[in-house]
């Protein structure tokens, strides 16, 4: 059985990987699975949630996004990893159920420090934190 945290991480994975290469969300799940050596398990019904309504999203989470970037930044300038996990951890603070949106963040948060820069974690943490109702 894949972790949670596991998943998130397959998902921005995968998600780097649409942008990069033009897959379909199969298609960089798989391929994901396959370089992160968890191809023997089954494709979890969580990844497939978080990869694929990030993908058919996109244009609103980018929005969203948008509204809480400083000094004329567009999306399109952040770096592709940043992008994949605010994409992500906002998908996953919208539309999971089951998932409260501090625990969406703080995952979000941990996953920037493992795969974005030096200034990931704060940035990640500066964005998504405006969407929490205080």
């Amino acid at each position: 059985m894949i972790s949670r945290h596991k998943i998130r991480e397959l998902a921005v994975q995968s998600l780097f990987s649409i942008e990069t290469t033009q897959d379909t969300p199969d298609e960089a799940i798989a391929s994901t699975m396959q370089l992160c050596d968890v191809s023997t398990e089954a494709v979890p019904d969580y990844l497939t949630f978080l990869v694929a309504g990030a993908v058919e999203h996109q244009d609103e989470l980018d929005e969203m996004i948008a509204k809480h970037l400083k000094n004329k930044w567009t999306v399109k300038r952040l770096s592709r990893i940043d992008r994949a996990i605010l994409r992500v951890g906002l998908f996953e603070m919208e539309n999971s159920l089951e998932v409260p949106k501090k625990v969406a963040i703080d995952e979000a948060i941990e996953i920037a420090g493992d795969f974005g820069d030096k200034d990931s974690k704060s940035f990640v943490n500066g964005i998504l934190s405006n969407f929490v109702e205080g």
